[in-house]
């Protein structure tokens, strides 16, 4: 089995303390729906531009944004569908894994999820690299990193998998396991393209998992697209003959911690509002409950038979879920008969 690498310094740990304070502050602050929903969405819009931005994709964040909403852009086609793909994959997080562990299956269904018809050759989507690839420079064209053959990569993405599913990788802090798999991932470089991509998104299904990010307000790429080089220079601190992790996981951890810390300065903001308004606190909605706000939140308001069409349900069901809000003000009606509507109540 993979076994990771590295030891604990002061740096670590004292970012993992950081984290673990932020983190407290941002669950049990208490805002409306209409802010989680706004918050989940803004940091999905910009991983997908920060993640594809890293590795060439020419897309603004606005672009990005317009995109998100379905809005039409002008660039080329290879942009739209990278950006297009990375969006599908945050939006649909929870839905890519079983009985809360990652298969390979899982990796390889992920992979070709990302790199849907943006690949020259489209056997290579969602399959392990089949060619030799060499990672460079592509100005000097000065080799920066050789990944292992091709023939090793099976092996090494079962060992990968089998640490990342182990009771040793849970004992670990969230942060510092999806740390050591982004770094292990992108040494292994199992796919002919997307690898980096790729990486990060298993990082941050790892925090969803373990229930760090499980409500997807962080954005740890903007922190590698903010400073490229450093991002590099981090994945390249390790020492190929003794894989000791400690630098690269004292890069990652301090930029979950400036994430974290960005966020939570944002619901400190949000929160203090709220909480001069009324003592309720947060107002927990079930997942069915999020996307109704999160379509209110898109659309201005929502129908009855918006309800029924989005989950499939009975009239009478989707009656029985809007009350359920109504009941908890946070949305109200709108109009009468067959005008009638909801819309989020401002609290």
């Amino acid at each position: 089995m993979f076994k990771p690498n590295f030891r604990y310094t002061n740096k670590i740990v004292n970012n993992l303390i950081k984290i673990s304070t932020a983190r407290e502050v941002i669950l049990n602050s208490p805002f409306i729906p209409k802010w989680e929903v706004a918050l989940r969405r803004e940091a999905i819009v910009r991983k997908a531009h920060s993640s594809t931005a890293i590795e060439g994709n020419r897309l603004s964040l606005d672009q990005v944004s317009d995109l998100a909403h379905g809005r039409e852009v002008i660039a080329s086609r290879k942009d739209k569908q990278e950006v297009l793909n990375y969006l599908s994959v945050l939006e649909n997080l929870g839905k890519l894994i079983d009985d809360k562990k990652i298969a390979e299956q899982n990796i390889l269904s992920i992979h070709k999820m990302l790199t849907e018809q943006t690949l020259e050759d489209s056997s290579d989507c969602g399959r392990y690299r089949n060619r030799y690839v060499v990672i460079g420079n592509r100005l000097t064209r000065e080799i920066i990193f050789r990944p292992p053959a091709n023939k090793d990569v099976p092996d090494l993405m079962k060992a990968l998998v089998e640490w990342l599913n182990s009771d040793e990788a849970k004992e670990l802090d969230s942060v510092i396991e999806a740390g050591i798999a982004h770094y292990e991932f992108v040494r292994i470089h199992p796919f002919i393209d997307g690898n980096g991509r790729t990486a990060r998104v298993l990082a941050t299904l790892i925090l969803y998992m373990r229930g760090f990010d499980a409500k997807q307000f962080f954005c740890l790429d903007d922190y590698y697209d903010s400073n490229r080089q450093a991002y590099y220079r981090a994945l390249q601190s390790v020492d190929q003959k003794t894989l000791d992790l400690t630098r690269w996981l004292e890069y990652f951890a301090g930029g979950v911690n400036i994430s974290i810390d960005t966020v939570k300065e944002r619901v400190i903001r949000l929160s203090s509002e709220r909480l001069r308004k009324t003592k309720r606190g947060q107002i927990a909605l079930t997942e069915r409950q999020m996307r109704i706000i999160e379509f209110i939140n898109q659309n201005g308001r929502i129908r009855n038979k918006d309800i029924s069409e989005m989950f499939d349900i009975s009239d009478r069901a989707a009656l029985k879920e809007i009350r359920k809000l109504v009941d908890l003000r946070v949305v109200e009606t709108e109009g009468k008969g067959r005008s009638l509507s909801y819309i989020l109540l401002i609290a």
